[in-house]
């Protein structure tokens, strides 16, 4: 079971903690780590795009000329794909790029990316993370002195508002509870902290 240092506000070291295998001490999974980034990205398109094919732009109702005679190629409409103000071929309309993946998958994509925050020395536990009220100073702070990177997500034990709005006016920081952590958050971040209380319900969680 892999053992972690437990570090207060201040960075100072107050004790250890050893973290479930389970959850912290699998060996990653890069095939379904990658399938739940995709997952998740693909669920954060708005999917609105829209533009106009050639029944839908104004216009075009005249034939532009006689069909021969002319000396020009034969149209019919000025308003086709190839004319300036035409309407667009396979053009883009609103739909959904959202999909779900299997529970199992999820999961285990969950613990690669945790387990490899763990292989990377880039797991921080922290006691506790309390503010009496919202200081973004206090926060800078204790993150410079645990030594989190630029990119940090904070896992918190509870949505305490005091703590949440105080990381968010930090460039780079995120916070999280574990009812809203996620394999991309997780990945795309520098550092993870998680608080003490945190990691038990964790891996109560996902034991």
């Amino acid at each position: 079971m892999p053992n972690v240092a437990v570090l207060n506000m201040a960075g100072a070291n107050v004790g250890e903690i050893t973290l479930s295998d389970a959850i912290f001490g699998i060996e990653p999974n890069a095939v379904v780590m990658h399938a739940a980034v995709v997952n998740y990205l693909a669920n954060q398109r708005q999917g609105t795009q829209s533009t106009l094919t050639r029944t839908e732009v104004s216009g075009g109702g005249k034939k532009p000329w006689r069909q021969k005679g002319t000396g020009h190629a034969r149209q019919g409409s000025t308003r086709a794909p190839q004319w300036r103000h035409g309407g667009i071929v396979h053009a883009p309309k609103p739909r959904d790029y959202s999909y779900s993946l299997n529970k199992k998958v999820r999961r285990l994509a969950l613990k690669s990316a945790l387990s490899d925050k763990v292989l990377g020395n880039a797991l921080i536990v922290l006691d506790e993370f309390k503010l009496d009220g919202y200081k973004t100073k206090v926060a800078a702070d204790c993150l410079k002195a645990i030594g989190a990177g630029k990119k940090t997500l904070v896992v918190l034990e509870n949505n305490d508002a005091f703590a949440v709005k105080s990381l968010a006016n930090i460039k780079g920081v995120k916070s999280a509870q574990i009812n809203t952590i996620n394999t991309y958050d997780i990945i795309n971040a520098d550092t993870l902290v998680i608080v003490k209380g945190a990691v038990a319900k964790l891996e109560e969680v996902y034991a």
